[in-house]
């Protein structure tokens, strides 16, 4: 009975569908592009098994990738498709992984549309990204004899207490996965406590990522076009309402030459990010418009408006803040920036990658602030004292050594998982 009226309302909801691709095509046009997939017809053809994983946008594609190139070299006969919610999802497999797979927007979680993408695709073995719990998906998976897994899993307490108030139809898509590969223990036992089985802790995908060399190099490029004697604060990430509160702030830094690189979370926001730079009067270049000249001395900030280079901004920033903190949105992945050796703040406000945030403020490669005054003081403290950032640094790179490992626990479960069905 839950599920049927799980399934009712998405069909009340399916004008509101549309009336959304609409509204989000008007900013980003890729959201009027492949609508067909998103109800489950396809025009591309598969040939081989396919191996299929499912990545909602950038962070989770981009936290895959060790775990795709084992994919590739162990099933070099296989088919890997790579599906997507989002166009920079989407975008971001094409950068990182090109023709080597196929990528496809999944299917709304109508029981016909994850039908048609499972006769269409017939995967051998399916894999969801964090917490892409979908009640039809799931359903339509055992139905279909599909196994699946639900990789570097997380559940933030937040998050439980909303699965929490629709305890049995939780219980039931939970229960319908084979397996569950969670991030830590406070994961695996929140899920466990919604009703899932087979629980285990591999440890976080994200914390195997390592900065591709055409990456590396063009964080050098930045580096030396931004000024190579200039201080260079990142503001990644930022999330609505946290531009505004970011430039009222670093106002009071006194830092000769500091140049702030400010990279909103989300593209359709570059227009907006760059109108507030203009209200404070801050002379600014976008990166989309950089030359292979040296910026201008007078130019104070850049916007990071492009796609797919956050690990070149890491790799440029002295110091970086990772946004969606400061304000009430959870926070956002840091483990990228420490990779890439950028020391890092974070505001009050990272529930949703709780523990990873505790470990990197207990191994010294991040710090946490309560509010805007306090990241104006570490900012300042930290840029005007080359050892104590020298040290964040140098334990940035030890944070992310000690907690590796993840990719090649997946890699056992994935071949447990296909050999057993």
């Amino acid at each position: 009975m839950l599920k049927r009226l799980y399934t009712l309302l998405l069909w009340l909801l399916l004008p509101y569908i549309g009336l959304h691709l609409l509204w989000r095509g008007r900013k980003q046009p890729e959201y009027l592009k492949h609508i067909p997939e998103r109800f489950g017809f396809y025009p591309v053809k598969v040939s081989r098994p396919v191996l299929w994983l499912h990545a909602v946008s950038v962070g989770e594609t981009r936290a895959v990738q060790s775990l795709i190139e084992r994919l590739l070299a162990a099933y070099p006969q296989w088919q890997i498709l790579l599906t997507h919610t989002t166009p920079t999802g989407r975008a971001t497999s094409l950068q990182l992984y090109g023709d080597r797979i196929q990528r496809v927007y999944l299917p709304y979680d109508f029981p016909f549309a994850v039908k048609r993408f499972l006769q269409h695709f017939k995967p051998q073995l399916g894999m969801l990204m964090e917490t892409e719990i979908w009640v039809n998906l799931i359903d339509a998976c055992q139905n279909s004899a599909v196994p699946l897994l639900l990789l570097n899993a997380r559940m933030s307490e937040k998050s439980a207490r909303n699965y929490a108030r629709f305890a049995q139809l939780s219980k039931t898509a939970l229960l319908g996965i084979n397996r569950i590969a969670a991030q830590t223990e406070s994961d695996a036992q929140r899920l466990s406590a919604l009703g899932a089985h087979h629980v285990c802790v591999l440890g976080n995908l994200k914390f195997d990522i390592t900065t591709p060399p055409a990456m590396q190099s063009l964080g050098q490029q930045f580096r030396a076009q931004f000024g190579i004697g200039r201080l260079i604060f990142l503001a990644a990430s930022t999330r609505d309402g946290e531009e505004k509160l970011l430039l009222n702030a670093l106002q009071n830094i006194n830092i000769p030459g500091l140049l702030l690189l400010i990279v909103p979370r989300h593209p359709q926001r570059f227009a907006e990010v760059a109108t507030l730079l203009e209200q404070h009067g801050i002379a600014f270049q976008h990166r989309s418009q950089l030359t292979a000249q040296a910026i201008a001395p007078e130019i104070r900030a850049v916007l990071g408006d492009s796609m797919g280079e956050m690990a070149a901004y890491y790799g440029a920033a002295d110091l970086a803040f990772i946004g969606g903190s400061l304000l009430p949105f959870g926070g956002q992945n840091l483990i990228e920036a420490c990779a890439a050796g950028a020391p890092v703040l974070v505001g009050p406000h990272t529930f949703n990658f709780a523990e990873a945030t505790q470990l990197a403020v207990a191994a010294g490669a991040a710090l946490q602030v309560q509010d805007c005054a306090g990241l104006v003081k570490e900012v300042q403290r930290l840029l005007t004292n080359p050892v104590a950032l020298h040290e964040m640094h140098r334990r940035c790179a030890g944070f992310v050594e000690s907690h590796r490992g993840a990719t090649e626990k997946s890699l056992q479960v994935i071949h447990s998982l296909l050999q057993k069905h």
